[in-house]
C-alpha cells in the first residue's frame, strides 16, 4: 500500500456514490431484465413496467424530498459531498436516458415482438372498420357515462388533478351550446375505467387484440365536445410528493391523523410532469404553470404517459409459454408429516426459504393456534399484508375464540398506510389489542409470538422473517424466515412485545439484535472485531447479502477493515453508496446485485470470527434509517445444519451466479457479470431445481 494511498482521508467524499443515482442504477439494471432476449417475452414486458412503477415512486419519494431542500435551501450533508442541486441535475440526466431507453424498448422491440406472437397492442391507424366500429360502441356505452369533460374558462379554472392519474388536455375552437369561446378542456380518465381492453376474438383473426384506454379517448374525444372542432389532445400525467407529513409529536391520535393526511396525498405538490411528446409548447406551458413545474420537471413519452399499466396485458393473456415456468413450492417433509407445525418446531428449529418453501407454513401455523384451546396469546408485527389476507382472519378468530391477541400494526408502511388501517378497524373490533408502534419509529420488524399451554408449562413458539406477512409477496419475494421455539429467543421477543407496547424501558436480549439500539452498534463492533483478527495476520471474512447500503459509519468501518486485510463479499441488491475497487481503500471489497426472476429481499450478515462463524438474518438493510431510526431484529441460526444452509443458499449460491448477476465497479458503474468459460450458473434456478418441484 502507498503511502498516498495510506493518507487518504475514509470520510472523502470521492469515496462516497451518492443514493439517489445509486437508485437509479438498479432501475437500470431492473430495465436490463426487461431488454434481455434471453428472458421469456411477457416477463421481459413485467420487468418493463415494474422500472415504471420504481421510477414512479422514486419521484414521488425521493425527488420530491431534494426538490424541498432545494426550495428551502439546501438539507443535511451528504457523504458523496453533493448539493440538492447538483443531485437533482445529475438525476435528471439519467431519468431522461432511462426514460428514452423505456420507450425505445417498447415501441422498437416489445411491441412488435409480442405482435409476432399473436398478442397485439393495436394502436389506432392499426385499427381496422370493424375494430373502429366495435370501439367507438364501447366508447358510447362504456366510457362516455363515465366521463367529466371540464372546459376552462373563467368559471372553470384549472382542476385539482389526481396523483399519477391519465388526463387528456384537449385544444379546441369554435363556440359551445352557451355561446362560450373553446380554448382547452381536461378530460381525465376514471380510476373505474379499465386501462387495458380485450378486443372480442371475433374480431382478432386468431390473435389476442388489446386496445389502451388512453388511445380510445384520443380517438373519440370529439364527441364529447359537440360543434366544436378538436384542434389536438394530448395525454399527461402529473406525479406529486406521496410522503406522509404527520408530526407525531403533536397529535394524540395517530390513525385519525393519518387518515386526514391520505385525503390530501393525491394532491400534494408537483414534482414531475408527464407529457406525449407531440404535445405543442403552447399547451406544454399552460401545464407548467398550472403545475408550477419547470421545463427541468417535464418528460416528453413517445407512447403511453403510463407504462407501467400495460401489465395488465401480462395478467390477461393466458401464454404460459411467453412466461416463466410454474412451480410448486415445497412444504418440508418434517412439516408435511406432523400433525401440526407446533409438533414440527418442537422437534428442532425450521428455516424456510420463500418463495421456495411454502408461505402455507405460517398460514397453517396460525390457523392452528386460532383454534388451539391450549394457545393463550399471539403476538405479532404487521407491516404489509394484503387487504384479502387469510392471516388476518385467523387472528380475527383468535380473538373471537378469546384468545389475548396483541398486533402491532405500522400505519406508516408506506402507500400501505389505508391498508393497514383497515386492518387495524377490523382487528379491534374482533377483540384484538392493536398498538401503532412507537411513536418516531417505524416498526419494520417481522415477529410472531406464539404462547401454548404444555404439559412442561408454557411455551413459546417464534416465528422471525426478513420479510413481511404478505401471502403475495411471499410468492415473488425471496425471504428466510426462522421458526423455534428455542426459550431464550422466545424471551428476547417476548420483551420486544412488551416494551413496544408498554412503554418498557431499555431491554437487554441474549440472542436478537434490536434497532434503534443494539444492532447498529454491534454490526459496528463485529466489523471491527474482524478487523483486528486481519492486523494480527489471521485470516478474516465478511459477507453480507442486504438490499441496500448507504450508513456512513457502516462504510468507514468497511473500509478500514478492508485496508487491514478483511476479505468483504457483499450482495447488495439495490442502492449501495460504498465504492468498491478504490486502491488502499476497498480493493478487498467487492459488490454484487443481482435482478432476477423474485425481488431479492433476504437480509443475511456472516463474520468469520476465527473459524467460530456468526450468522443472522435480518428485517434490516444497512440504511441509516433501519439502524438508526426504525424497530428492527436480527437474528442468529444458532442450528449449525440449518446455518450451513443459509451459507450455501444465500451466500455463495449468489456469489457463484454468472447468469443475472451485475458488478460494483469502483467508478459507480455495474457490470453484468459474464459466464465465461465456467458453467452459467444462475442461483434462483439453482434453488428452484434444489427446492421445489
Amino acid at each position: 500500500m502507498s503511502r498516498k494511498n495510506e493518507a487518504k482521508d475514509l470520510r472523502d467524499p470521492s469515496l462516497y456514490i451518492n443514493r439517489e443515482l445509486s437508485q437509479l442504477e438498479f432501475n437500470a439494471r431492473v430495465l436490463a431484465q426487461a431488454q434481455d432476449p434471453a428472458i421469456p417475452l411477457l416477463e421481459r414486458l413485467r420487468f418493463l413496467c415494474i422500472c415504471s412503477t420504481n421510477i414512479d415512486e422514486f419521484f414521488e419519494i425521493r425527488v420530491a424530498a431534494l426538490k424541498q431542500q432545494i426550495a428551502y435551501g439546501g438539507g443535511p450533508a451528504t457523504p458523496d459531498g453533493l448539493s440538492p442541486l447538483e443531485t437533482f441535475k445529475r438525476i435528471r440526466t439519467r431519468a431522461l436516458e432511462l426514460v428514452d431507453a423505456q420507450y425505445q424498448l417498447w415501441n422498437k422491440v416489445l411491441r412488435p415482438a409480442l405482435k409476432k406472437h399473436g398478442i397485439r397492442i393495436q394502436m389506432r391507424d392499426e385499427w381496422n372498420a370493424r375494430q373502429r366500429r366495435w370501439l367507438q360502441t364501447y366508447f358510447q356505452t362504456q366510457i362516455l357515462p363515465v366521463l367529466s369533460p371540464l372546459g376552462l374558462d373563467p368559471a372553470h379554472p384549472f382542476p385539482r388533478i389526481l396523483n399519477k392519474s391519465l388526463n387528456i388536455a384537449v385544444v379546441l375552437k369554435g363556440k359551445d351550446a352557451f355561446g362560450r369561446e373553446g380554448h382547452m378542456a381536461i378530460v381525465r380518465a376514471p380510476r373505474s375505467l379499465p386501462r387495458v381492453i380485450r378486443l372480442p376474438a371475433e374480431l382478432s383473426d386468431g390473435s389476442q387484440d388489446f386496445v389502451l384506454l388512453s388511445s380510445i379517448l384520443h380517438e373519440f374525444v370529439d364527441e364529447l365536445f359537440s360543434g366544436m372542432q378538436v384542434k389536438g389532445s394530448y395525454q399527461f400525467r402529473v406525479t406529486r410528493n406521496s410522503e406522509l407529513i404527520v408530526d407525531e409529536d403533536e397529535t394524540e391520535d395517530l390513525a385519525h391523523a393519518l387518515k386526514d393526511e391520505l385525503h390530501g396525498r393525491g394532491f400534494a405538490q408537483a414534482v414531475r410532469l408527464e407529457v406525449a411528446d407531440t404535445c405543442p409548447k403552447v399547451t406544454l406551458k399552460f401545464l407548467m404553470a398550472n403545475f408550477e413545474l419547470s421545463e427541468d420537471d417535464i418528460y416528453r413519452c413517445n407512447g403511453p404517459v403510463n407504462l407501467s399499466r400495460i401489465s395488465a396485458v401480462f395478467d390477461m393473456t393466458d401464454r404460459p409459454d411467453l412466461k416463466f415456468p410454474k412451480f410448486a413450492p415445497r412444504v418440508q417433509p418434517r412439516l408435511a408429516a406432523a400433525a401440526t407445525v407446533f409438533d414440527a418446531v418442537r422437534e428442532g428449529d425450521v428455516l424456510l426459504h420463500h418463495p421456495f418453501d411454502s408461505f402455507v407454513t405460517v398460514l397453517d401455523l396460525l390457523r392452528q393456534a386460532s383454534t388451539d384451546p391450549e394457545v393463550m396469546a399471539i403476538k405479532q408485527t404487521l407491516y404489509r399484508t394484503g387487504i384479502d389476507s387469510p392471516l388476518v382472519g385467523y387472528l380475527v378468530d383468535a380473538a373471537r375464540a378469546g384468545k389475548d391477541v396483541t398486533v402491532v400494526i405500522e400505519l406508516r408502511a408506506r402507500f400501505d398506510e389505508e391498508a393497514n388501517l383497515g386492518l387495524a378497524d377490523r382487528l379491534q373490533a374482533a377483540g384484538a389489542q392493536v398498538v401503532y408502534g412507537v411513536v418516531g419509529y417505524k416498526t419494520h420488524a417481522k415477529m410472531l409470538l406464539i404462547v401454548r399451554r404444555e404439559a412442561t408449562g408454557l411455551r413459546r413458539y417464534v416465528h422471525l422473517s426478513t420479510g413481511n406477512y404478505h401471502a403475495g409477496t411471499a410468492r415473488t419475494y425471496t425471504d428466510l424466515a426462522l421458526l423455534t421455539c428455542h426459550p431464550e429467543i422466545g424471551e428476547d421477543v417476548h420483551k420486544m412485545f412488551q416494551q413496544i407496547s408498554g412503554l418498557g424501558p431499555l431491554i437487554k436480549l441474549r440472542h436478537l439484535l434490536q434497532s434503534p439500539f443494539t444492532m447498529h452498534k454491534t454490526l459496528l463492533q463485529k466489523i471491527a472485531r474482524e478487523t483486528e483478527i486481519a492486523l494480527s495476520g489471521q485470516p478474516a471474512a465478511i459477507r453480507a447479502k442486504i438490499n441496500h447500503l448507504n450508513e456512513p459509519q457502516v462504510i468507514l468501518s468497511l473500509y478500514t477493515a478492508s485496508r487491514a486485510g478483511v476479505k468483504i463479499e457483499l450482495m447488495v441488491r439495490g442502492t449501495c453508496c460504498l465504492r468498491p475497487g478504490v486502491p488502499g481503500v476497498s480493493e478487498n471489497i467487492t459488490v454484487r446485485s443481482l435482478v432476477g426472476r423474485f425481488l431479492e429481499h433476504s437480509r443475511v450478515y456472516w463474520f468469520a470470527n476465527m473459524g467460530a462463524p456468526e450468522l443472522y438474518c435480518s428485517s434490516a438493510d444497512w440504511l441509516d434509517r433501519n439502524l438508526l431510526r426504525r424497530i428492527e431484529v436480527s437474528f442468529p441460526i444458532l442450528d449449525e445444519a440449518l446455518a450451513r444452509r443459509v451459507v450455501e443458499e444465500e451466500i455463495e449460491n449468489y456469489q457463484s451466479d454468472n447468469q443475472q448477476a451485475w458488478q460494483l465497479l469502483a467508478d459507480g458503474s455495474y457490470l453484468r457479470v459474464s459466464c465465461g468459460d465456467s458453467m452459467p450458473h444462475s442461483a434462483q434456478q439453482a434453488l428452484l431445481a434444489k427446492l421445489c418441484h
